[in-house]
Parts: structure tokens; sequence; C-alpha cells
């Protein structure tokens, strides 16, 4: 019979949340170890993936229409976004290269 892995991105994206909140500490390793567990969470590499990359977006989103709606100004909201997006690039890179570890782990 063929085993099918078993994986969740919502657990996944809940894991890398918790474990970065709780490893802030180790700016780089915190996030690396979060994406480990994460991506193995997630059951493969592209699931793994997409659990780093989707909270990013949802974050850029979420900025982007909680600023404008705040301000009423559409082009005051994209500079908030761009901010808050421009602030997870620089987190994103141990959260991938964790995933891909924990998603080819899984």
């Amino acid at each position: 019979m063929s085993e099918t892995k078993k994986g969740s991105v919502i657990m996944a994206m809940a894991w890398m949340f918790i474990l970065s909140l709780l490893l802030f500490w180790l700016p780089a390793f915190g996030s690396l170890v979060a994406g480990i567990v994460g991506g193995k969470v997630a059951g493969g590499v592209g699931s793994g993936i997409l659990a780093a990359l989707l909270p990013g977006i949802l974050l850029a989103v979420g900025l982007l229409v909680g600023g404008t709606m705040l301000t009423a100004l559409p082009v005051v909201g994209a500079v908030i976004a761009g901010g808050g997006l421009l602030l997870y690039l620089f987190y994103i890179p141990p959260l991938l290269i964790g995933a891909l570890i924990g998603g080819l782990m899984a």
C-alpha cells in the first residue's frame, strides 16, 4: 500500500508562529528551529514553504486593509503594508531554510 503523509499547513503555521515567539532571543537560530519544526509538521517541502510564506502575505494584506481603513487614504495603507512586508522579508530567510529542511525530514 502507498504511504500517505499527513500534514497540515495551518498547524505548521501555528507551530512556526509560536516557536518564533518563544525563541525570539535567538535571532537567526530561533526562526531556523521554528522552520524545521513547521516544515516537519506540514508534511512536505511544498507545504512547509507555503506555511512559511503565507503568514507574511496575510500580514501585508491585513496591514493594507487596516491602514487604509484607519487613515482613509489608500496610499498611507500601502506604505504601512510595504513597511510590514519589508520587516517580514528580513525575518523569512532562516524560516524558509528551516521549512525546507523540515519538509525533507518529513
